[in-house]
């Protein structure tokens, strides 16, 4: 069986590949059979480094139709899309998030539907589809009314996922990521990538600048729980989703306050100093839509997993990418 990531070379995809490679097989058929896997095409705008037989590292263009086309036939068994135009950069340069996010996702979908073989979709959405007057806690009933071009975004992609799945075309499932913290590698565009800033970078022996008050929540998730999650979502059978394609996954709840203090209980003290508070009204204008506590009953009853708290996230972190 072939599987295709794209965004396969950024942090949570190079995750994901060697989880699956480990894992050597992967259930995407409804009689809950594992078929090996074969081939795993890594796909993003730059190429992949993982140095492994099974794995096929490709370059290009998400909202190229015909480069996207080239990549999927009636041999792919799974497509992970994780490729997007993250947050802050979104709301910066319209134009690069629609083309990437809208027509690079409908390039993908348009590519499985010719492919004829109703492959598995897992399309990676975002916690950013909600936004304006929410209830103190979101459940899978509360409608999505995204305030940021992302969010807007990753819903169109939900929606575009529901509706070629009801046509046949693709066995879909939309999960909403929490903020993944701690993200490894250099600071990005997105509007969240101070949640991992102030835990990388002093970890490291950097400075960091927190751009929100310490009382600011927000709906956190490890790359462990990501990627486990994400594996869930693939091999999960089509009936345990029912009509309902899009899926809240569990994550945990906390300011950023709860963060330092668990970058103090890590890294020591002087770990702790090297983050200083510098609001910018711009980020907290645009966090501060994000809804920061979920009740996931329906996710946990499918299997999906959280993280007991932000002390084992950082600990997770030091653990995976010790200091040089």
């Amino acid at each position: 069986m072939n599987l295709l990531i794209t965004g396969g070379a950024g942090f949570l995809g190079q995750q994901l590949i060697r989880a699956l490679l480990a894992r050597g097989e992967l259930a995407v058929s409804n009689d809950g059979a594992a078929r090996p896997i074969t081939r795993i095409t890594c796909f993003d705008q730059i190429e992949g480094d993982l140095d492994d037989a099974r794995v096929r590292n490709v370059a290009g263009d998400i909202a190229d139709p015909g480069m996207v086309s080239s990549l999927i036939n009636a041999e792919t068994g799974a497509v992970i899309h994780l490729a997007a135009v993250v947050s802050g950069t979104a709301e910066a340069d319209f134009d690069l998030g629609m083309r990437v996010n809208i027509d690079g996702t409908r390039a993908m979908l348009e590519a499985c539907r010719r492919a004829g073989s109703c492959p598995r979709v897992v399309f990676s959405s975002s916690v950013a589809v909600f936004g304006g007057d929410l209830p103190a806690v979101v459940d899978d009933a509360v409608a999505p009314t995204p305030q940021g071009s992302y969010g807007v975004q990753k819903l169109i992609g939900e929606w575009l996922v529901h509706d070629y799945t009801r046509k046949g075309f693709i066995d879909g499932r939309s999960v909403r990521i929490p903020t993944v913290v701690v993200r490894p590698g250099k600071p990005n565009g997105a509007a969240s990538g101070f949640a991992s800033n102030i835990i990388r970078e002093p970890l490291a022996g950097r400075e960091a600048v927190l751009p929100v008050p310490v009382d600011t929540r927000m709906w956190i998730s490890s790359p462990r729980s990501a990627v486990a999650n994400l594996l869930h979502a693939a091999s999960s059978p089509s009936s345990a989703w029912g009509w309902n394609r899009s899926l809240n996954l569990p994550g945990l709840s906390a300011s950023m306050g709860e963060a330092l203090a668990a970058l103090e209980k890590v890294g020591g003290v002087a770990a702790r100093a090297r983050v200083r508070e510098a609001h910018d009204p711009a980020i907290m204008r645009l966090v501060r839509t994000w809804p920061d506590r979920f009740n996931t009953a329906r996710a946990h009853a499918m299997g999906f997993v959280a993280d007991p708290d932000f002390e084992a996230i950082v600990r997770a972190h030091a653990a995976d990418y010790p200091p040089a």
